[in-house]
């Protein structure tokens, strides 16, 4: 059973071969005496498989999270406010974006108090459970208000993500010590 396996491998590595007789071969000539002149064997060329291994490049169909932006006729909130000593109105998109990763999230401008010639925007940032792997993604919320210039101050309930792009807001836990930091102040918008 050996001999038999060790024929057919013998066959099979020979048959892969490109064998290519280079000389004739001749068997040594034998006197009766027994003397013998020195035989030559036969020489063979041998070309073995040529491998080469490395990369190319291919165009292939990878899966990728892309996100469009679509335009699209919606309901966004509008706030128009007169000073009671200023007539001179502009209207103008509040916007409060943050960048998370990790998981989706919410962020909506949940009210809008006014102080003075300061408007104080308080947005609210939930995750979600749905998870966005390790890409990020950017939320937002806007309403538009038609007033006179007025300083406007963003404030995030909720916890900072870690990404340079959120430091252009104050995040805070919860909203009672904005409350307590500021003495008179009406709200004038409420989600």
């Amino acid at each position: 059973m050996k001999k038999l396996l060790l024929l057919g491998l013998s066959i099979t590595v020979l048959s892969a071969c490109n064998i290519k007789k280079e000389e004739k071969g001749e068997l040594p000539d034998v006197d009766i005496d027994v003397t013998a002149d020195a035989g030559e064997l036969p020489e063979y060329d041998i070309n073995w498989a040529d491998i080469n291994v490395g990369t190319k490049t291919k165009t292939l169909d990878i899966p990728k999270v892309v996100v469009v932006m679509e335009e699209e006729t919606v309901e966004v909130p509008y706030i128009d406010v007169k000073m009671p000593d200023n007539d001179e109105k502009s209207e103008k998109t509040i916007m409060v974006e943050a960048e998370v990763t990790d998981k989706e999230h919410q962020l909506e401008i949940e009210e809008i108090w006014a102080a003075g010639d300061k408007l104080y925007v308080i947005s609210k940032l939930e995750a979600t459970e749905q998870s966005i792997g390790d890409k990020k993604m950017r939320v937002s919320d806007q309403v538009t208000l038609n007033a006179p210039d007025l300083n406007i101050k963003h404030y995030i309930i909720g916890e900072k993500p870690d990404r340079v792009y959120n430091l252009q807001y104050d995040y805070l836990d919860a909203i009672d010590s904005l409350k307590d930091s500021l003495n008179d102040y009406t709200v004038i918008y409420s989600k």
